[in-house]
């Protein structure tokens, strides 16, 4: 659980495998890094986490919401201890940044 709504809601679209409520929750322009490299975000996003039924529990979350440690699971890697960092702007996610933790 995480205590930012914004960040709630993005975990929860993975979980429901919702990419239209995953990719409503990014503003235009959105970026994301994997392991400190960054990456295309939606073709990330899809091997990662939509076409590999990927899901991710929540381990732990800093008292703003905007760092947490979750376990990721998908059907390429099986299960991966991760950090990821968020960036919101006005209810969006501007920026993600994940790699292992």
């Amino acid at each position: 659980m995480t205590t930012d709504p914004t960040v709630e809601a993005f975990v929860a679209a993975v979980n429901a495998g919702d990419r239209d409520a995953f990719y409503g929750l990014l503003t235009d322009g959105a970026t994301m890094s994997d392991d400190g490299s960054d990456r295309d975000l939606r073709a990330w996003t899809a091997k990662e986490l939509f076409d590999d039924n990927g899901t991710m529990k929540v381990e732990s979350s800093s008292p703003d919401g905007m760092s947490l440690i979750v376990h990721v699971h998908n059907d390429t890697w099986g299960e991966m201890r991760t950090f990821w960092r968020f960036v919101v702007e006005s209810g969006k996610v501007s920026r993600f940044e994940t790699g292992q933790a």
